[in-house]
């Protein structure tokens, strides 16, 4: 079937369930006449009449009647078939991946996503835990999440999260044995708990403070040395050493008594976690979906 027969049928089973040039000519959005010589020209490739036309009605005759029969049912599936691909277009789907710290995955993520993935079944999410400041068009990374004062001024941002704060914290067992450090150089006496970053060339992070427009920046040392927070907080909680982690990640040990926070007044707020991306990234519906679920809104 050429692409004339296909739309003569349709202007045929528009007809014949109107029983009229008139109502039909007007739902196809075309003039009476021009619909009346479509009806004649496909009649004559049949060789056969497929209507019955008087002044007062238009019915089909029996080769239209079974004609109308046999297509008409095929066209209602067509259009139903059609209407499923495009719900489909329509709904959200496909594979967001985001690279992200421990903290922002477990803390900002994936609250987020318990909203939003049950909604839409059809999103699927990978997250790489990644304290590194990725090249998300390198790796492949649809956004990254990052702290603000870390991204790229030629990426979109999007704050995710309030301002942040770091905390030294240490177990009360890790205290009972050594004095509490008021500076941070007193950390220099301390055993401390290393994190090596990909970010710093795999050189191990150094602590950073500020108070009264002085900042420090410390080399700890220790006996440990980890590349994930999760781990630093572990060591924290078992007396192994003072950790530096974001305030957020260490509170509730910190309100059940489990660890014991120092410098506090030397860890002023930062600008909070942000998702980055490309500009001339072109959002999917499903990207910008879950752009809107993590995006921080002020209480």
């Amino acid at each position: 079937m050429n692409r004339d027969d296909a739309g003569d049928l349709l202007a045929f089973l528009a007809v014949a369930r109107e029983r009229s040039f008139t109502r039909a000519a007007a739902k196809l959005g075309m003039t009476q006449s021009a619909l009346s010589q479509i009806i004649r020209n496909l009649e004559e490739r049949l060789g056969m009449r497929l209507l019955n036309r008087t002044t007062r009605s238009v019915t089909p005759t029996q080769a239209g009647e079974r004609l109308f029969a046999s297509i008409a049912p095929k066209f209602s599936e067509i259009d139903a078939d059609l209407a499923a691909l495009s719900e489909l277009r329509e709904k959200p789907a496909g594979t967001v991946r985001l690279t992200a710290t421990e903290y922002a995955a477990s803390e900002i993520v994936l609250p987020a996503l318990t909203k939003l993935l049950p909604k839409y079944p059809d999103i699927h999410v990978e997250i790489v835990i990644d304290y590194g400041l990725t090249n998300i068009v390198a790796q492949q990374v649809d956004a990254g999440i990052r702290p603000g004062e870390l991204v790229a001024k030629d990426m979109i941002a999007v704050r995710v999260s309030p301002d942040l704060r770091m905390a030294v914290v240490g177990s009360p067992s890790y205290f009972a044995a050594r004095k509490r450090p008021r500076v941070p150089q007193d950390l220099t006496h301390h055993n401390c708990l290393n994190l090596r970053l990909p970010t710093h060339g795999g050189s191990l992070y150094a602590w950073e403070f500020e108070k009264g427009g002085r900042e420090l920046n410390v080399r700890v040392d220790g006996q440990l040395v980890f590349n994930s927070a999760g781990l630093l907080l572990d060591g924290a909680l078992k007396g192994l050493g003072l950790a530096y982690l974001t305030e957020g990640h260490v509170q509730p040990y910190l309100s059940g008594g489990k660890l014991v926070r120092v410098l506090s007044d030397w860890c002023p707020p930062f600008s909070g976690y942000h998702l980055y991306y490309p500009s001339r990234r072109q959002p999917s519906p499903a990207f910008s979906l879950l752009v809107d679920a993590l995006r921080y809104r002020e209480k």
